[in-house]
């Protein structure tokens, strides 16, 4: 075995379903600056605000969808870390969290002890976010500069549109898309507008509501929105469903601030509303179902729907540790350039 090691990193999760577990990690990840991006006095303030209620209410929803053995984001991700090892021949695979464990900081620090100086780092986000893709490199620069470790890094890069992303995402999602449904939901995580508009070289983003579909290269290759967009098309395409078959929305807003739209809730809404039945909901920015998914949707999201006059509302899986998805993670790993 060489020493090039691979490093897959996930988002993380609270320790157990413990309301101080679940504060410890909320606190965590909202003082990150690249998730809430205020001074540190105001972050501290607001954070400390959301900590007073938040941590009990997500511990409930936690609770309601922990498994046996665990966190389901923790738990799939270390059955995809497993995968991998048949896969990648160059060195160890090893699975990090940006919040919560295993830390990247205990990972990188245990592969600079094996005398591992190579390392594919992967952020498991098919769209580019500051508060997913940057946060996860800087956190392993620190780590590099803090343990003073001799380490370099290829990077994969964000892969929202590349071919063997996207069959993955079909391979595992035809079964489902094969059964008779009135209409397809792909919803992507959301963002406050305002991380959209700080990355946006120019004025792009005042273009309009379409100004996702014209964005230029430079645009795109930072605009979560456009690359939501650009996957959203891209799946549809390639699994030939017709423009009214299918349609774009953002969950999981949290805070005051506008977020992106259309949102999540209101489409459950409008597509019961408009007569449909039997619903379909897949989640393409997360490649692990985890909260967002299993209890967001699929419980939270069902009930919305029969509610607003919906019959059935189907939770399409992730791609988890899909085998099309194994394979494909490992060739995106094994192109990935190196970080400079």
């Amino acid at each position: 075995m060489s020493n090039h090691a691979l490093l897959l990193v996930n988002l993380g999760s609270p320790a157990s379903t413990e309301v101080a577990d679940v504060r410890r990690y909320l606190n965590q990840f909202l003082m990150d600056p690249y998730v809430v991006d205020l001074p540190w006095p105001l972050r501290r303030l607001l954070v400390s605000l959301i900590l007073i209620k938040r941590p009990a209410a997500s511990a409930h929803a936690y609770a309601s969808i922990w498994w046996e053995d665990g966190s389901p984001l923790v738990v799939l991700s270390k059955r995809l870390q497993q995968a991998m090892k048949a896969q990648w021949r160059q060195g160890p695979v090893e699975l990090a969290m940006r919040y919560g464990e295993p830390s990247i900081d205990t990972v990188l620090r245990r592969l600079a002890a094996q005398g591992i100086k190579q390392v594919t780092l992967a952020p498991l986000y098919p769209q580019f976010a500051d508060s997913t893709t940057t946060t996860v490199i800087e956190e392993a620069k620190r780590v590099v500069r803090a343990g003073n470790l001799d380490m370099h890094f290829a990077l994969l890069a964000p892969f929202y549109d590349q071919p063997e992303y996207l069959e993955a995402l079909v391979e595992s999602a035809r079964p489902y898309l094969e059964q008779d449904f009135d209409h397809l939901l792909l919803s992507f995580h959301g963002l406050p507008e305002r991380h959209l508009r700080k990355l946006d070289p120019g004025k792009h983003c005042l273009q309009g509501p379409d100004c996702c579909r014209t964005a230029p290269p430079e645009v795109l290759a930072t605009c979560y929105r456009a690359q939501c967009m650009r996957s959203a098309e891209a799946f549809a395409e390639r699994m030939g469903l017709r423009p009214e078959q299918w349609s774009v929305s953002f969950q999981s807003r949290l805070g005051r601030d506008k977020w992106i739209e259309p949102y999540t809730e209101s489409r459950l809404e409008e597509l019961a509303g408009q007569g449909v039945k039997k619903l379909l909901v897949m989640c393409p920015a997360f490649v692990a179902d985890c909260i967002e998914t299993l209890e967001e949707i699929g419980d939270r999201g069902l009930e919305q729907f029969q509610a607003a006059g919906g019959e059935s509302l189907q939770l399409v899986p992730c791609l988890n540790d899909h085998p099309r998805w194994v394979v494909a993670l490992n060739t995106l790993c094994e192109r990935a350039p190196s970080m400079h």
